[in-house]
């Protein structure tokens, strides 16, 4: 399964972070997408090379005045569903787009 990356995005580099978890182990994971939740930043990452498919961590995403980033974990339950449920909506526009992107393709050929 390779990597797959939206050429028409921002000209965002390849972005990744590393996590640190609560159990001591680190986690690399590709950057998704930043999205906005009722004025607050709120970031999607998704693991590289996890075995458990499909798995995506949000957390909130804050910067410095100096622009470092930094991580907030989501504490509370209807925060995390809001943020939860903007991410369902971003997906299936991405799926949307690769769909319909697919489907010109094809009746270009």
């Amino acid at each position: 399964m390779g990597k797959q990356y939206e050429e028409d995005e921002e000209e965002l580099p390849e972005m990744t972070v590393t996590l640190d978890l609560d159990d001591g182990t680190t986690v690399d994971c590709a950057i998704l997408t930043i999205l906005e939740v009722e004025g607050q930043d709120y970031i999607a990452l998704l693991p590289i090379d996890d075995e458990e498919e499909g798995e995506v961590y949000l957390y909130r995403y804050l910067e410095s005045d100096d622009g470092e980033p930094s991580l907030d974990n989501i504490l509370d339950d209807e925060e995390y569903d809001k943020v939860a449920d903007a991410f369902d909506e971003w997906l299936d526009a991405q799926e949307y787009d690769e769909i319909v992107g697919e489907e010109e393709l094809e009746n270009e050929g």
